[in-house]
């Protein structure tokens, strides 16, 4: 995996952007030119050919009337040429019918070869073109049937054809047009497009930095302000970027960053509240031991003191280790469903004889129908267990429980009659170690909400002549 990411190279995102843009618009441009050459060149072979073809068959069409009409002679078989209207030849003097092609505007011309490619007679055109023409096919040593095809000679580019001589064997009818015009303006066009080709890619280099700025600039800025936040530095920074996503990623930063500046309160707040809350029972079994050792007091009473301690000690220890495992992710597929009436019972028993102790009775409001929570038991008991431990501690004479299933949602509450939850108190009482009048080492109420918390559920306090605790756990979708 390590070699796999050492060979991957890595690329600015500038580089990026400019490559990725600059490659995407030159393959537009480039398919475009293409198309359009494809297209240009099919339309100007399918009007040429259609011209090639009328002329063709105009001058074979001619060719037979004068030969039926006696003149017969097509040329004295020498490799002389009789052009129209120099006074020689069967087809001096008569018209031919031309035929210019609006769409294109060349008009056909033809004349007539021998089987070895040499001029015999020029039945429309110039001289000139027909001689060069024929020297052409003179010089391949022989002529056959063509359809279509373009000849460069000296004076130009000329879309050809070839056809049998309907009159005399072994001659053909060569009809050709002039494109020279065409081609050129092809490339003329061709040069525009590699033109604005070259434009394209220099406007898009151009804008692409542009671009790449306003993306790259806002990345290397939170960039650095993730780096600060990694070194500890947890002050917030104002941005304003024209990008929403990057708005928001800076607001989301920002608030990350307040989140991280009051945990690392609360974690400072926390090792405090655990220095004290560790010091004193620390400090008083010190002291009894010191006691005994030095003689100064009785060793069972002191032994006692440092047994109470100890368990005190303990117990804040086992609290602390599991508010900690609780801070992690719970697998659900360990959570079964529970019914919470039993639970609440079985805890109400554990803890009946610290109520009788100070006279204080339990009244019950629960569903007839099991009230199912998915919950491991171990969390439900430390739940509800340190929920009643809280009432007893305050409650004057009565603790009421209510456990019961509203509109698909569990509801469980734990109602005193004491003299309920200090104003003050209310905002803070779920946080570790924070303990109000009378309580204990303030970790209870923070595991009770941390359990409720991994369960999906809310646990939220109020007065209502006493202190009264509610959970309501959603149904899971």
């Amino acid at each position: 995996m390590t070699d796999e990411l050492k060979i991957k190279k890595k690329w600015h995102i500038r580089t990026r952007i400019l490559l990725t843009m600059t490659g995407l618009i030159c393959a537009v441009l480039l398919v475009v030119a293409v198309a359009f050459n494809l297209s240009i060149r099919q339309y100007i072979r399918s009007r040429v050919n259609a011209q090639l073809t009328l002329v063709s068959e105009d001058a074979s069409r001619q060719r037979k009337d004068d030969f039926h009409s006696g003149n017969n002679d097509p040329g004295d078989g020498k490799g002389s040429a009789a052009v129209p209207g120099n006074g020689s030849g069967p087809m001096a003097g008569r018209d031919f019918n031309d035929h210019p092609d609006r769409m294109i505007g060349t008009s056909g011309n033809t004349v007539v070869l021998d089987e070895d490619g040499t001029l015999l007679l020029v039945l429309h055109g110039d001289e000139t073109t027909g001689t060069e023409l024929a020297s052409y096919f003179s010089s391949q040593g022989h002529i056959d049937n063509i359809q279509y095809k373009v000849i460069t000679v000296d004076s130009g580019s000329y879309a050809v054809s070839v056809t049998d001589d309907p009159v005399t064997s072994g001659q053909f009818l060569l009809t050709y047009v002039d494109v020279t015009s065409l081609l050129a303006l092809t490339g003329r066009i061709n040069l525009m497009l590699l033109i604005v080709i070259l434009a394209a890619i220099i406007l898009s280099v151009f804008l692409s930095r542009i671009f790449a700025g306003t993306i790259a600039k806002p990345v290397q800025m939170l960039s650095s302000f993730a780096h600060e936040i990694g070194t500890g530095d947890l002050r917030q920074q104002e941005f304003s970027f024209r990008d929403i996503e990057f708005d928001d990623l800076a607001v989301s930063m920002n608030g990350m960053v307040s989140d991280l500046s009051d945990a690392r309160q609360k974690q400072e707040i926390f090792f405090q509240n655990v220095s004290h809350e560790l010091r004193t029972p620390l400090t008083s079994i010190r002291g009894n031991a010191e006691g005994i050792v030095y003689g100064v007091m009785e060793p069972q009473a002191a032994a006692k003191v440092i047994l109470a301690e100890s368990d005190k000690l303990g117990g804040m220890v086992e609290d602390i280790l599991y508010l900690s495992r609780m801070s992690k992710a719970v697998p659900e597929v360990e959570a079964k469903p529970l019914d919470l009436r039993e639970v609440l019972d079985l805890c109400v028993s554990e803890q009946h004889a610290a109520a009788d102790a100070k006279g204080i009775s339990f009244s019950f409001d629960f569903d007839e129908e099991p009230v199912l929570l998915p919950i491991r038991e171990q969390d439900a008991q430390r739940l509800f267990g340190n929920l009643i431990s809280n009432a007893i501690r305050y409650a004057k004479e009565k603790i009421t429980l209510v456990c019961r299933t509203e509109n698909g949602s569990v509801f469980v509450s734990v109602a005193d009659d004491g003299p309920g939850i200090a104003e003050e108190d209310l905002p803070h009482i779920f946080e570790r170690f924070y303990k109000g009048k009378g309580g204990k080492h303030g970790i209870g109420l923070a595991i009770a909400q941390a359990v409720a918390q991994s369960c999906h559920g809310t646990l939220t306090a109020r007065n209502n002549g006493g202190a009264v605790f509610e959970l309501r756990f959603k149904p899971r979708g």
